[in-house]
This record gives C-alpha cells, structure tokens and sequence, in this order.
C-alpha cells in the first residue's frame, strides 16, 4: 500500500493556481522530504491531505483512503505537527496531552511522551509560558499519541536548538523503524538531508523533481569538488588539469588541488596530473550539498 497518492492534483484560489497537476506517490514506511520556497505549494498540499482544503481538480488519497471523502478515517490514523500551532495557554503540557490522548481514545503515558520529548520537569506547566522549542516538543509529542501509521510534521524542527534537531531527527527515525511512514516539510536542508530516503521539491506550485539526494545529484548534473593530493604542484601539473575540458576552477593549497569539475571528469583529473608527472597521494570527492540541488532545482529549468 502507498502512504499518499496524489493524481494529477490543482489548486486554484481566485486567478493564483497554488498547485498546479500535481502527481506523487510516497511509499509506505518511508522518510519523505517536502521541499520548496516559500509560496511554492507546500502548505496547501498538506492541507489538501488533511481535508482542510479541497483541490479544484484531482485526487488525494491518504493510507489508501480517500482524503476528501473519507477525512475523518485518515486524520484518525495520522499524528500532526502543524506549523505555527497555538496551544491553550492556560493548560499544562500534561493537560494538553491528556486531551490528545482522549481525543485519538488511546491509552498512551502522557508522562513517557513528554519524557521522550524532553519536556517531562515543564509537564506541569502552563503552555502558555513554554519557549518556542517546548511547544514544538509538546506539539511532536501529542502528533505521537496512538501510534499513528503516519506523520505529517510541517517545519518539526522550527525553534529547536541543534540538540533539540538531533533529537527530532532521532525520534522521526524510531518512528519509521516502527512502521510509520513520515511526510515533513521543512526549509532546514541540512534537516533533510540527514534523514530522508526521498524528497520532493515543488516549485511555482509543480512537482519538478522526486528522487534520492543522490538521484537528485546525478539528474541535476550538478559539478563534483575533487581534492587531490600530489608531491608536487608543478605549473604543468596544475595547467594539465586546468585545461581540460570538464574543468571549471582549480585552487591549488599546498601541494593539494581542489577541482571543480564534471562528475565524469575524475578519472582524467589524475590522468593528467600523472602524465604531467605529479604522483598522486590521496584524493576525495565533494557532492553538491543539498542546499546547492535545491537551488538549481527551484531557480532554473532542471527537473528529473
């Protein structure tokens, strides 16, 4: 079973088309990364899943149900964590979880969810005194209750300090060991990078591309760093590379050269250093990083 199929889905609010024939399949049990700038669609596909919209045209289906027709289904088998949520500010965090609980009619610990989110001393706190970071907490925590077999976490890491992101991304990834799939959006790409097995990236309310980081990579065509270490930088050693067609920039540092080049172009890289007569002691390679794909995907015509 997929986790979320959307089929050929558009929005359109007055003139603005906010998605526009949006098709993607997430499978179940995966880390799935939603990316693009802001006003690109994130938001209102979200909502189209959680019934709060409904598309002008296509279809949305959640856990192999109908996301319009059969909403009440879905939301009771997913956890939410919404962007810019507003909690009771007079009620505790265990008051808040109490609810949650009944809510869903679990039979869940409030206190062993607050203390896997790291709020369990502020339980008996008002929330309405809690920092930006606890109430993200709080909000991860009462999206856990019942188990759900999804997780819709729009910006989870929003306030969290890097311990707090460490710990989200901990949490997120015992939840898909568990069974769940994860659907999150998020404009933290290092976040992303780090714990999804796919992403999508929209843009201008079109899905352009859906792949692996690397499968990202390898569509994109994206320029590779390779660091060689040689004896010697000789003037024919750094021309030699220099001149090669896959090449666009060479910095030399010492006796090592960073290359800006193809990622086909490697192997004649340290060809030509070795016919210039430069012996070569170590290497590496540096991928375009997340940040660098998703620019080359939402500023120019690239899509996979």
């Amino acid at each position: 079973m997929t986790a979320i199929e959307l089929d050929g889905v558009t929005k359109r609010f007055g003139d603005v088309v906010a998605l526009r024939n949006v098709d993607l399949t997430v499978r179940d049990g995966e880390i799935f990364g939603f990316l693009g700038p802001n006003g690109a669609g994130k938001s209102t596909t979200i909502d189209i899943l959680l019934d709060f919209i409904r598309p002008t045209s296509g279809d949305a289906r959640v856990l192999g149900l109908d996301a319009q027709a059969e909403s009440e289904a879905v939301r009771s088998r997913l956890g939410v964590l919404p962007d810019g949520y507003d909690v009771y500010e007079r009620l505790t965090g265990r008051q808040h979880m109490e609810f949650a609980i009944e809510s869903k009619a679990a039979d869940d610990d409030a206190e062993a969810l607050l203390d896997r989110v790291g709020i369990l001393d502020a339980a008996d706190r008002k929330a309405g005194g809690y920092s930006k970071g606890m109430t993200q907490r709080l909000m991860l925590a009462m999206a856990l209750v019942g188990e759900p077999d999804m997780l819709i976490l729009d910006e989870p890491s929003t306030g969290l300090d890097p311990n707090g992101a460490r710990e989200m991304r901990e949490i997120i990834r015992e939840e898909r060991d568990r069974g769940a799939t994860i659907f999150f959006s998020s404009h933290i790409l290092e976040q992303v990078e780090a714990v999804c097995d796919r992403v999508g990236i929209l843009r201008d309310g079109e899905l352009v591309a859906v792949d692996s980081i690397d499968g990202l990579r390898d569509a994109a065509d994206q320029e590779m760093t390779l660091k060689v270490t040689v004896d010697e930088v000789t003037p024919a050693a750094r021309d030699g590379v220099t001149d090669l067609p896959g090449v666009s920039n060479v910095i030399t540092n010492g006796n090592t050269l960073s290359v800006t080049c193809d990622s086909d172009s490697k192997t004649e890289v340290l060809d030509a250093l070795e016919f210039a007569g430069a012996e070569v002691r170590d290497f590496s390679t540096e991928q375009a990083s997340l940040e660098e794909l998703f620019a080359a995907y939402t500023t120019s015509e690239v899509s996979a």
